[in-house]
């Protein structure tokens, strides 16, 4: 039932395209985040949760 009334909308391969793009986007962003970080940023971010 949901096949066709996805058929019915045109340009609807673009949803697909533009998630896939939004989420590739976000994963090089976190994998570029982890590499390319200062070992003391990391070290003052995991003291955050404990300094309250």
């Amino acid at each position: 039932m949901y096949k066709y009334l996805l058929q019915s909308v045109e340009g609807v391969q673009w949803f697909g395209i533009i998630a896939l793009l939004i989420f590739f986007g976000t994963f090089c962003f976190a994998l570029f985040r982890v590499f390319f970080n200062k070992k003391n940023d990391w070290e003052a971010e995991s003291r955050l949760p404990l300094d309250d």
